[in-house]
């Protein structure tokens, strides 16, 4: 009997030891303690909310370091002639509108929400009355170095701010004459403005509206991200006449497609880069030659409704848009009739003929 309570006494010394040993061993291991705290605290903590900047440029839906969006924007009509190139500022315009013109050309428009930093600007060409409808469209302050009888006419009956170098003030002050332009390419394609000149005289016209009227929204809805369930968008093809086609190539690495015409790249003369936009949007409408006019001019036809493309990240889908008048905005639509979401970013938008081919390849 005594041999079996010495053997128990043992047993439970052993089994006391063993615990104490393992509680020990719990007890002065921080690191375990530590993460098993971290991971009950990680499992409790609430997920940080996403990066909403404080300021965005409503052109682009890009953040922006201080508030312009209650200021208009800056359109400039650009000289797109094959022997006038390089463009001058393209590369930093937040949209680029390009539609045709006369004898198969087309004008471009660069419409900027900041002009801050941008340099030489141009060449600057004359208005169509369309062009002034696009930046009506924008509330922007418009500037041009003459224009067809048609702008005129509209930039009278709407009273738009159109600053003009060729019938205006400003020859020599806001807008001058490149002379190595003037040489190679003609007195036409010569008209130059810059970000400094728009920024050092604008607040010195005291006529001129620099901010937008109450009430006033921008057209243009913004997504991190525009995933499109649609066909490949890789190359967009843009025929315009037999003098002009756009040549849109996606690039993965940055989201962008790379702009080319005349079988080159598409480059800003300030700084020798090509010219990159995340959304290509294609506007189809009616394009009729003007009858009667002796320089062959066009009507291109914005008010209204009509179908297009959207080009982004590699895919397109089809889209629709309208302006109710030729003073309001333009708005896109997708094919369910929603607001389209564009990705943040640049944006070409293309107006072309419903009689000339798009392709996407």
């Amino acid at each position: 009997m005594k041999k079996q309570v010495a053997l128990l006494s043992g047993l439970l010394a052993a089994v006391m030891l063993l615990t104490a040993c393992g509680g020990a061993g719990k007890t002065t291991d921080p690191s375990a303690s530590a993460s098993a705290s971290e991971a009950a605290v990680s499992t409790l903590a609430p997920a940080e909310p996403p990066y909403v900047p404080e300021f965005v440029n409503p052109l682009t839906g890009l953040a922006e370091e201080e508030d312009v969006s209650g200021n208009r924007p800056v359109a400039v009509m650009l000289n797109n002639l094959k022997k006038a190139l390089p463009q001058c500022g393209v590369s930093r315009a937040d949209i680029i509108y390009e539609a045709p013109a006369e004898g198969g050309i087309t004008r471009m428009m660069g419409v900027f929400q900041s002009v801050e930093g941008v340099g030489e600007i141009g060449t600057v060409r004359s208005a169509r009355p369309y062009y002034v409808e696009l930046a009506m469209g924008l509330d922007a302050i418009y500037l041009h170095a003459g224009g067809s009888p048609g702008a005129y006419s509209i930039i009278k009956k709407f009273g738009v701010s159109a600053l003009d170098c060729v019938n205006g003030p400003y020859e020599g002050t806001l807008f001058w004459r490149d002379a190595t332009r003037r040489k190679t390419a003609g007195l036409e394609h010569s008209v130059l403005t810059s970000s400094e000149k728009i920024t050092r005289l604008f607040p010195t016209y005291t006529s001129l509206r620099k901010t937008h009227a109450d009430g006033y929204v921008c057209p243009l809805n913004f997504t991190d991200e525009a995933a499109l369930d649609g066909g490949t968008a890789e190359t967009v093809t843009i025929r315009y006449s037999n003098y002009k086609t756009g040549v849109f190539r996606y690039d993965a690495g940055s989201r962008n497609y790379l702009v080319e015409e005349y079988g080159a790249p598409y480059v800003d003369a300030n700084n020798g880069e090509q010219v990159e936009v995340r959304n290509v949007l294609i506007v189809q409408t009616d394009v009729n030659p003007i009858k009667g006019d002796s320089a062959g001019r066009l009507t291109v036809r914005l008010t209204g409704t009509g179908s297009g493309f959207f080009a982004c990240g590699g895919k397109y889908v089809p889209i629709t848009w309208s302006k109710a008048a030729e003073d309001q905005p333009m708005y896109f639509f997708d094919a369910a009739g929603n607001p389209l979401s564009l990705e943040a970013g640049r944006s070409y938008i293309n107006i072309v003929s419903t009689t000339y081919p798009v392709t996407m390849e």
